[in-house]
């Protein structure tokens, strides 16, 4: 137990507290939701910026009389579009992707879980990262990741 003397003398952070330890110095805790909350904001700010870039800098739409009419589903097309159907091969990238994504978010928790960096951590996180390498091989030879020309 700290002495009222040495707990004024406790070093005060936002977001987290100070322990002393065994070397009679302090170690600054950080709380685990402080950190959640960081990450958080850092992503809606991205995001924030991110459109208001587009809006900034993005072409600026012409109004015409055609825009400003109403749109009823079932409507006659006005114009017949030329498109094409997207390749099946892209949805195999589309999985790929997700896997990449989900991967990359198990990575980032393991990352804030890992809080004693012990040698069996350092194997678990070698053994995922072999299988991130076999998988990125795995998709580059089966050429899921060549040009698509439709």
């Amino acid at each position: 137990m700290l002495s009222r003397s040495s707990a004024s003398r406790v070093p005060r952070g936002a977001g987290g507290h100070y322990n002393k330890n065994r070397n009679g110095g302090w170690s600054f805790v950080v709380n685990p939701y402080a950190i959640f909350l960081l990450y958080l904001l850092a992503i809606l700010g991205f995001v924030a910026v991110t459109l208001l870039l587009n809006r900034a800098l993005g072409p600026k739409p012409a109004a015409s009389a055609m825009k400003l009419e109403p749109f009823e589903c079932g409507a006659a097309p006005v114009d017949r579009m030329n498109v094409k159907a997207v390749p099946v091969k892209y949805y195999g990238i589309a999985v790929v992707f997700i896997l990449f994504e989900l991967e990359t978010v198990f990575l980032f928790l393991w990352a804030l879980g890992a809080q004693p960096l012990t040698g069996t951590l350092l194997l678990v996180f070698g053994f995922f990262l072999l299988l991130l390498v076999l998988l990125v091989l795995y998709v580059w030879k089966s050429g899921l990741l060549e040009d698509v020309r439709a």
